[in-house]
């Protein structure tokens, strides 16, 4: 008898379930490598790749260590020339502008000023212009000017150290100085030779005529100058800032 030409019917149903459930577990065998691969290659590949990264990284490492090596060679190079012959020249120039700018204490012998208003009752009997009988910004800065034409080493008003930028200004009956307002009487002390800061303030044309109404019958402005054996003007030690004016928009 001739053998058959087909698969047994319990063959062929075998089959027909088995295959399916092979493609199904083949298909989750390759989602879990790809998963667990995260793209890369799970056998010798992967390791090659990873030794190139390893690699890449410390040549990067190298390459920052240098530039930190570098840099810290450079930042010794600058500290070390904080004091090369440049920075220590600069160095004395501030040092020799520090005294004559107002920035430190000087002692000596000075000649001190001392300008007041008329006595109250003075103004309030004088029939003429009322501001002849007080004391002006304008007096107290020729004051301070003549001690500085005299050579005045350094000079003081109401204790205060002038410097180059120094402003008196005006306000009502009171001066104001650094932002300070100050009553008469205005004291104003300059450091230097005695007898050359009198000359000067005898002779100053401006203070002759401020003298002048001090002999106002009733009591004028007062004027005392007196020579001091020493005298001591404090370092300044308000702001440096310059500030200016600026117009407003339009």
């Amino acid at each position: 008898m001739p053998p058959p030409s087909h698969s047994s019917p319990g063959r062929r149903s075998v089959w027909r379930v088995a295959t399916p459930v092979i493609v199904l577990l083949s298909g989750v065998l390759f989602a879990v490598s790809a998963k667990q691969s995260d793209g890369l290659d799970l056998r010798g590949g992967r390791l090659t790749d990873l030794a190139s990264v390893v690699r890449a990284e410390r040549d990067e490492a190298g390459d920052l260590t240098a530039q930190a090596a570098a840099l810290n060679v450079e930042v010794d190079s600058l500290s070390t020339e904080l004091g090369d012959r440049s920075v220590r020249r600069a160095q004395r120039e501030v040092a020799e502008l520090a005294d004559p700018a107002g920035l430190t204490e000087k002692t000596g012998t000075a000649v001190q000023v001392t300008l007041d208003d008329a006595p109250l009752e003075a103004r309030l009997s004088y029939e003429d212009n009322p501001n002849d009988l007080v004391v002006h910004q304008q007096d107290i800065q020729a004051v301070a000017n003549a001690m500085w034409n005299a050579g005045a080493t350094a000079v003081t008003i109401q204790g205060q150290r002038l410097i180059s930028t120094t402003g008196i200004k005006c306000e009502g009956n009171q001066v104001t100085l650094h932002g300070l307002p100050y009553s008469p009487p205005y004291v104003i002390v300059g450091i230097g030779d005695p007898a050359a800061l009198e000359a000067e303030l005898s002779t100053d044309p401006i203070l002759a005529a401020y003298r002048d109404y001090t002999d106002i019958p009733g009591g004028g402005v007062s004027w005392d100058m007196a020579e001091l054996a020493s005298a001591t003007a404090p370092a300044y030690t308000g702001l440096l800032d310059l500030t200016y004016a600026t117009p407003m928009a339009e």
